[in-house]
């Protein structure tokens, strides 16, 4: 019988691999299903959108909108700086892009990337 510590760190790996597959980002496979190539089909439109840094007052929110009539999939920011730290990251309320904020410690203003991933 495989340790809880096994079991756990199969469980993460497993988790990891799944969301950069479905991301678009990696191919992964498991050791509990044959080793096949498969292609991984990408929603019509897929296209993956950034903001790039920029610094912003702590807590001020940066919002991007996927293009035309798109909408978002899934997403991400990334907080820059000594002591920087992402408070928020989600989608926004109509669907239509991603949000985040975050702040630094000891500064008045972070600086923030933002990710969506958009499809028709």
């Amino acid at each position: 019988m495989a340790s809880m510590k096994t079991t756990a760190l199969a469980l993460a790996a497993t988790t990891a691999a799944t969301c950069l597959v479905t991301a678009g980002v990696a191919h992964a496979y498991t050791t509990a299903a044959p080793a096949t190539t498969q292609a991984v089909a990408l929603p019509p439109g897929y296209q993956i959108v950034t903001l790039p840094n920029a610094t912003v007052p702590n807590f001020q929110r940066r919002t991007l909108l996927c293009p035309g009539t798109k909408h978002v999939l899934g997403g991400g920011a990334e907080a820059q700086g000594n002591g920087a730290i992402l408070v928020g990251s989600f989608p926004t309320g109509d669907g239509r892009g991603w949000i985040a904020l975050g702040r630094q410690i000891g500064y008045n203003d972070v600086g923030i990337s933002v990710y969506a991933i958009c499809a028709d």
